[in-house]
């Protein structure tokens, strides 16, 4: 990566651009081999989903390294903003943060958001002080909703949630890019590395990610290939890519050759 090519979350300055999940592991020990190999500085828990029945008094929190990784808490499984503000104050109270992904469930088939109890969820969560980072479609006018109730980023899914389709919609992701004032970060869909790699050449911020690495045969070396994909991504973003053309250009010039033809 270039030299201090940082982004900010809230007042979280982060070197990684690539953000990872905590579910759908084999075992927690895959999930920190994972962790380790993806270079992250933030995870993603479920608030609803830790387990206090573990034998051992252990908990997922106790496998994720707080030195290493900031947390950032989410009301998944939420659907309803007034469900979403009460599991965010819970988040706060347990883990002691104010970072919170804000997700409110529409559809259970889907798993689409609701934009509307998102909305409403977030103006609250930011009145209270939360620092929210909404999940959301990738809908340009809800991104620009979200951002004005006082988000500190904005999350539009690329495909839905565990799908691993990729970016369906890349032209409604770098329309919500091209008019966002805060960091833009591609969440759910997406499969493997050439995806990651697809969404930070659209100019996104950043890409939060689980199943795509959970699910895969070797969850540890696919979070290697998704943080090399996201530095490559970032890369080539800010490189400039070259103009597509219609018809073929040689690499050599054709003109002032030997023997040419003039």
């Amino acid at each position: 990566m270039t030299a201090n090519d940082s982004f900010c979350i809230g007042k979280l300055e982060l070197q990684s651009r690539l953000i990872v999940g905590t579910g759908k592991y084999p075992s927690l020990e895959v999930m920190q081999a994972a962790h380790a190999a993806s270079g992250a500085e933030m995870v993603t828990v479920a608030i609803r989903r830790i387990s206090l029945d573990d034998p051992s008094g252990k908990t997922l929190l106790d496998y994720v390294d707080r030195k290493r990784f900031h947390i950032l808490t989410n009301t998944a499984g939420c659907t309803t903003a007034k469900d979403a503000v009460l599991t965010a104050q819970l988040a706060r109270e347990l883990l002691e943060t104010d970072l919170i992904k804000l997700e409110v469930i529409g559809d259970p088939r889907t798993l689409y958001p609701d934009t509307i109890e998102t909305v409403a969820a977030a103006r609250e969560l930011v009145r209270d002080g939360f620092t929210v980072l909404p999940y959301v479609c990738d809908d340009p006018t809800a991104c620009k909703r979200l951002e004005d109730v006082g988000c500190v980023a904005v999350m539009p899914l690329a495909a839905p949630i565990g799908s691993g389709l990729g970016v369906c919609n890349p032209h409604s992701i770098s329309i919500i890019k091209e008019n966002a004032s805060v960091p833009v970060i591609v969440d759910a869909g997406v499969g493997t590395a050439s995806d990651a790699a697809i969404a930070m050449e659209l100019g996104v911020d950043a890409v939060l990610m689980n199943t795509g690495i959970a699910a895969a045969r070797d969850p540890a070396m696919m979070a290697r290939a998704m943080r090399l994909a996201v530095e490559s991504g970032r890369l080539a973003y800010l490189a400039g890519r070259m103009e597509k053309k219609r018809y073929a250009n040689a690499s050599s010039p054709t003109t002032g050759l030997i023997g040419a033809r003039s």
